[in-house]
Formats: structure tokens, C-alpha cells, sequence
């Protein structure tokens, strides 16, 4: 498991260079939890043990919060887990990292783990609730079942959401 800290600095400073401006906080936190997801999908296991929370925009990591509110993600990920984990950076970055950050809110508000987290809660209600890497692991299976599907019938995956 890698440290949730080193993976958002990372995607901070990749987005830099990339985009030559900082990345926006809602769209940290859905860039992790993509992210985490796809990690789900390629390897089986979650990248970060950290648990994200059902906010009414979307998953949200507590730490990265508050880390990122106090300006504090400096840490750096070790080339190795770059290395590692680079097919999967690249394809998030590449599929995600363009949109809008309320795109990205928009989108994990259709994830089955994000919607089963704030069950009972209205829409626009401040909700704290962790969801369940057991329910990504439900949403990055659906992704998983939709890519096969779609390789059957000859079409090109990667672009599926």
C-alpha cells in the first residue's frame, strides 16, 4: 500500500506540469478516487488503505483535506511506485485529468459506493459517511465487466468511464 499523501502530491505536481496551474481540490479527490478505483481494476487490491467520505460533491478524503487546505503536500512518491503504477496514472490523466472538476463531481455521483454511503441522506446535505472500498470495489468490477465487454465486441475500451 502506498501513502495517500505521497499519491496526491504526485497527481498536484504532475497536474502542474502538465497544465502549468495547480489543481483544484474537488478534482484531487476525484482524480484519487479514480484513481483508487482503477487500481481496483488492474491489480485487484486498493493503492491506499485511507477511506474516502460521502461529501454532497462527490468522495473526499478527510487527510487530503486538510492537508491540502494548509497548502502541506510536499511528500514525495518513490520512483519505484511511480514506475509501478504509471499505466494507471497515465490512463486517469489522460481520460480525466482534462475535465471539469464538477464533470468529475457529476460523474462519482453516479458510483454505486457513493450513492450507498449517502443512502438517507438528501442531496445537498453535508454527509460524513466512509465508503467502503468492499462498494469500489462493486463500482470498479462494473467497470471491469463493461471494458470485457466491449473488447468482445471489438471496440476500443479504454475510453469507457
Amino acid at each position: 500500500m502506498e501513502d495517500v499523501l505521497k499519491i496526491a502530491s504526485y497527481i498536484c505536481d504532475r497536474y502542474y506540469k502538465e497544465y502549468g496551474h495547480n489543481i483544484d481540490e474537488m478534482k484531487l479527490h476525484k482524480l484519487l478516487y479514480l484513481t483508487q478505483r482503477e487500481t481496483i481494476i488492474q491489480t485487484g487490491e486498493p493503492l491506499f488503505n485511507d477511506q474516502f467520505e460521502a461529501w454532497k460533491y462527490g468522495p473526499v478524503l478527510y487527510v487530503i483535506h486538510k492537508h491540502f487546505q494548509s497548502g502541506d503536500l510536499h511528500e514525495k512518491l518513490s520512483i519505484e511506485a511511480i514506475e509501478k503504477y504509471k499505466p494507471i496514472f497515465d490512463k486517469i490523466f489522460s481520460i480525466y485529468a482534462p475535465k471539469r472538476s464538477w464533470s468529475l463531481s457529476t460523474l462519482t455521483h453516479g458510483e454505486y459506493s457513493w450513492q450507498k454511503a449517502r443512502e438517507g441522506y438528501a442531496p445537498d446535505a453535508s454527509c460524513k459517511i466512509e465508503i467502503k472500498t468492499e462498494d469500489i470495489r462493486v463500482d470498479a468490477d462494473r467497470i471491469k465487466t463493461r471494458r470485457a465487454m466491449l473488447r468482445a465486441l471489438g471496440l476500443h475500451a479504454t475510453s469507457v468511464k
